[in-house]
């Protein structure tokens, strides 16, 4: 994009926000209460856009005698990075509603309808619609029905949604922001550690931008994460794991995200076997039993320390370790970690430091400018081989 898209782009991201947060300033609704909806229309009016995009393409092609004319399927619009849409889930079908129509219990239809069709999203995407004023709700769906948003395409949807996920991450409205990395740290973790085959791995994936990103890099080299790439995830906040199941929905990919505490389950079995792990883990965590993960074979390095309440006293160094112990002999891990992770006293880097060298990886760590978050640093892991 020029700087005059970007610029024209980041103009309208901060008009949709104003305009959505004076609506939610003038209800009785709290941060919270307004997150999850306001980003299930945003999800609406994307996944409407691909699959109207999507079924030009289709039309093209069977003009163009390069498909045949037949009943379309999910899988000519998943090819085409889009979701098939049942017409009650259409964006332009909920405008075109009569004045009047009770438009909560119409979103909560429309939401419904995908989860029938569409079953990696089932019990994920917002439903908390009937509780709003219908007025609210229809000056919300116009907020997203400009001319621009209507033609917009994927990369701009990626921006408003990344933006709206951050303005609410400063609002408070979901867990102080844990669930948002900035598509700036994002984007410099996948352009070091190239994520463009095999097994993809966060483990404290919160909306999942890590897998987008790593799509949207193997899409500008003409490939397909569908068929080079498997993403797993684990996120333990409920909230963070349906932001993450509609983020990967909208972009037509798939992956296997389950809700667990990556301090001490590996639901996925993948010790030793990821290709690329990429992370933003909760800094700085002091509250990890030591008796439950002692013998965690993810810590090959041993606990770093260990206060008087049987507790680790900073989790900064379990999360490298962990790191570390998924990667496969040529893996890569790229992640964001707390600035005092390089400068652990009390024990914390004892172990870590000890024997990192002895097992051959060598820890890279530049700057990351621009965090959200004070004293930040991304740690880019470039392993050299096992020994």
């Amino acid at each position: 994009m020029s700087q005059n898209q970007l610029a024209n782009i980041a103009h309208l991201e901060a008009d949709l926000w104003d305009a959505a947060d004076n609506l939610r300033a003038n209800s009785k609704l709290t941060a919270g209460e307004y997150c999850m909806p306001v980003l299930g229309v945003i999800f609406l009016r994307h996944a409407t856009n691909r699959y109207q995009d999507a079924l030009r393409e289709i039309q093209a092609d069977q003009a163009a005698g390069k498909m045949p004319k037949r009943p379309l399927t999910a899988a000519d619009f998943k090819k085409r990075r889009a979701l098939m849409l049942p017409e009650a889930a259409r964006y332009d079908t909920l405008l075109a509603l009569p004045k009047g129509a009770d438009l909560g219990t119409a979103l909560v239809d429309a939401m419904n309808a995908i989860e029938r069709d569409f079953a990696p999203l089932k019990e994920q995407i917002p439903k908390e619609y009937t509780k709003f004023e219908n007025s609210l709700l229809e000056d919300l769906l116009r907020v997203f029905d400009s001319e621009t948003l209507r033609t917009a395409s994927g990369d701009v949807f990626g921006r408003i949604n990344e933006y709206f996920l951050m303005k609410f991450a400063m609002q408070g409205a979901q867990d102080n922001g844990e669930f948002f990395t900035p598509p700036s740290l994002v984007q410099t973790i996948v352009n070091v550690i190239e994520p463009d085959h095999g097994t993809v791995f966060d483990p404290a994936c919160g909306s999942a931008g890590m897998f987008v990103q790593s799509s949207h890099f193997m899409e500008k080299r003409g490939q397909s994460a569908a068929q080079r790439v498997v993403f797993f995830g684990q996120e333990y906040k409920t909230s963070n794991l349906r932001l993450a199941k509609m983020n990967l929905a909208v972009h037509a990919l798939e992956g296997d995200i389950v809700e667990a505490n990556t301090f001490y389950q590996d639901v996925h079995e993948l010790f030793g076997k990821c290709d690329f792990v990429m992370a933003n883990p909760p800094f700085n965590v002091d509250k990890v039993d030591a008796e439950k993960v002692k013998d965690d074979r993810r810590l090959p390095f041993g606990l770093p320390g260990v206060n008087k309440d049987k507790k680790v006293s900073n989790g900064n160094y379990l999360w490298i370790s962990y790191f570390w112990s998924y990667l496969n002999k040529t893996g890569r891990a790229g992640f964001v970690m707390s600035s005092q992770a390089s400068s652990a006293g009390h024990g914390e880097a004892e172990a870590p430091q000890a024997d990192r060298t002895k097992h051959g990886r060598r820890p890279r760590r530049p700057a990351a400018p621009g965090t959200a978050r004070p004293r930040c640093a991304a740690r880019l892991w470039r392993p050299a081989t096992w020994t």
